[in-house]
């Protein structure tokens, strides 16, 4: 490996070890937390985010039209690829920021729009990482690989374990799916998503909270969902490489 390779190496294993920790308490107070501020929200809004979340996972896995940057050289480095990835993450950190920031000052209707909109500017982020790693996202399998990295960014402790076991194991997951789109049981992984996603930015929607949140945290949220997609690739890279050893 090159020293950037063995660098990456090293971080990959740092991150993987945190993806496999225990809930600790503070984990679980968390949970409790950012279940009684899922409690304030009025049902009319959970009820709104829901249909949300639905229309743009069936949009992910049945024929999103997400423009991509050009796939690199087939035989580009690991280096050269996480240059134009971090400042794609970059980038949309920017984005979301100041997209955050205008919708969090405006009150709660504006904070409403945040979430399909935050949703979506994550979404192309992550096809963006996916082809510039070398894979490509007209694959519905790709695209259910990317809504499993978005589950695993923002999800509590107990379920990131069982979401990473599955990335750690996507070879032999993914040959298992159906290779029709429309055989593909959406609902069941919408309601995992649905229950788990993005529930501490659902403390924007509320009065005086909502502004603090915005800018911040929309920047935040945009760095945290980078180094997933970066980690989960660099772990899918290595377990191709040791698949091709004799």
């Amino acid at each position: 490996m090159t020293p950037y390779e063995e660098q990456a190496h090293v971080q990959l294993q740092f991150w993987q070890h945190r993806m496999q920790k225990q809930p600790t308490l503070f984990d679980k107070l968390s949970r409790k937390v950012q279940t009684k501020v899922n409690d304030l929200i009025p049902d009319k809004v959970h009820a709104g985010i829901t249909v949300t979340i639905e229309k743009m996972i069936k949009a992910v896995l049945f024929g999103a039209k997400y423009t991509t940057p050009k796939m690199p050289e087939p035989d580009a480095s690991l280096q050269e690829r996480e240059a134009f990835i971090q400042q794609k993450i970059n980038n949309y950190q920017k984005t979301a920021s100041i997209e955050g920031a205008v919708t969090g000052a405006g009150g709660f209707l504006l904070g409403l729009a945040d979430f399909p909109i935050l949703l979506g500017i994550k979404l192309k982020l992550l096809f963006d990482i996916a082809t510039l790693y070398g894979y490509d996202v007209k694959d519905y399998k790709e695209r259910l690989y990317i809504l499993y990295i978005f589950q695993l960014a923002f999800s509590s402790q107990q379920r990131r374990n069982e979401v990473y076991k599955l990335l750690a194991g996507w070879q032999g997951y993914s040959n298992s799916l159906p290779n029709n789109v429309e055989e593909f049981d959406w609902r069941i992984f919408q309601q995992e998503y649905r229950d788990y996603i993005d529930l501490a930015k659902m403390a924007q929607l509320l009065p005086v909270i909502g502004a603090a949140v915005g800018a911040i945290a929309n920047y935040k949220l945009i760095a945290q969902l980078g180094e997933t997609a970066m980690n989960c690739y660099r772990m899918r890279r290595i377990s191709a490489l040791q698949i091709l050893k004799p």
